[in-house]
């Protein structure tokens, strides 16, 4: 088998980003997604290219089912020209948005955007791309630590995030006659600028999380970018079907 080639979605900035430059550096070419800032996306195919892997960057809004049969038809484009290929052999999908609101305080704009983003997105941009997906390549899906513990103000996240990790085990059985290996990663509490950089930059909401979790802090990018990409190393092709968890240790 050649060099693999990992589609990140979502990997112009925080978790993506980490986890692009990780699949990266153990030998992984990459083609990530951005919405808007083509600057940050072009710098990480950049950094993608100094630990000498061929990286593009192509727009992608996942909350925009109606933009995926145009973007798949891109992105077949992409693998032709670039790598002389037909497919791709690992997806991430990493794109997310972040809504902290208390359950009564929760409006249906909000709720939409992250059924939009979170599972309508995964949902449909997957299957746009399963005749883009090699047979005997693998998935990683992004959920949170939210679905397993219970902190108010993430009521509609956390159940869509759960709506997620269900997706994950209907994708690896219906996917495993092509011998595609799907999970799902669930991260615990991180400090990047997600929702706002709530956790990174609430001193007194940071103190507590690193309180409650056993290895007795936070958690940074670095910890979950290494854990998506060990996922798709050759050793761990028979993972499958499982919600890993990186949390730390948070609220045991």
């Amino acid at each position: 088998m050649g060099t693999s080639l990992a589609l990140v979605t979502g990997g112009s900035r925080g978790l993506g980003k980490n986890a692009a430059l990780h699949l990266a550096a153990q030998g992984s070419d990459i083609v990530l997604t951005y919405r808007s800032r083509a600057d940050e996306a072009a710098g990480v195919v950049e950094q993608i290219r100094r630990l000498g892997r061929r990286a593009l960057a192509l727009p992608l809004d996942i909350a925009d089912s109606r933009s995926f049969a145009a973007f798949t038809t891109q992105l077949r484009a992409a693998l032709a020209q670039q790598w002389q290929r037909e497919q791709f052999d690992f997806l991430v999908n990493n794109a997310g948005v972040g809504v902290h609101a208390g359950f009564a305080e929760t409006t249906e704009a909000q709720f939409d955007e992250l059924v939009d983003v979170h599972l309508k997105g995964v949902f449909f941009l997957t299957q746009a791309l399963l005749p883009l997906i090699a047979d005997g390549g693998r998935i990683v899906n992004l959920s949170s630590g939210l679905t397993r513990m219970t902190l108010p103000g993430h009521a509609a996240y956390a159940a869509i995030k759960g709506a997620v990790e269900v997706l994950t085990r209907y994708l690896a059985k219906e996917l495993g006659p092509r011998r595609i290996a799907v999970n799902v990663v669930a991260p615990g509490a991180i400090e990047t600028d997600f929702g706002g950089g709530r956790v990174r930059d609430d001193a007194q909401l940071n103190a507590f999380i690193a309180s409650q979790t056993a290895l007795g802090r936070v958690g940074v990018p670095d910890d979950i970018g290494g854990v998506i990409a060990s996922l798709l190393l050759p050793a761990n092709g028979w993972i499958n079907a499982q919600r890993i968890e990186a949390s730390g240790g948070q609220m045991l």
